[in-house]
């Protein structure tokens, strides 16, 4: 796995995303649901969490010249939609951006924040 490879960017694209107040977690794409549900029943009794990245998807630009990086949010009640996405979008698009040159890989880096759903806070109903 390379420091520019998509393993990583996803976990770098996790970090910053999940540091933005307001978020209450990563929502993992179906790929990830399915996978997880047809996955053999595990023996121990702990619960199996996903990791944050199934919640991110970085995909190479199709002639080579940069990434996209798409971040599936839950957002916490009382935190405006709007502003939390576009900080997330900042974040995330400076963290990734800002990975690749520390490797030497000065690539455009585009972001795209799907709002999948508010999360109540607890003790609401």
């Amino acid at each position: 796995m390379t420091a520019t490879g998509t393993p990583t960017l996803l976990g770098v694209a996790a970090e910053a995303a999940l540091a933005v107040p307001g978020l209450a977690g990563l929502q993992p794409r179906l790929a990830h649901c399915l996978a997880a549900a047809a996955a053999p029943t595990r023996t121990d009794t702990a619960p199996h969490r996903m990791p944050p990245e199934a919640g991110i998807r970085a995909d190479r630009a199709p002639d080579g010249s940069g990434w996209h990086i798409e971040v599936r949010c839950v957002l916490a009640e009382g935190h405006r939609a709007l502003d939390t996405a576009q900080n997330v979008h900042d974040r995330v698009r400076t963290a990734v951006t800002s990975h690749l040159a520390a490797h030497g890989v000065a690539e455009p880096v585009t972001v795209t924040v799907a709002v999948t759903r508010i999360a109540a806070r607890p003790g609401t109903a």
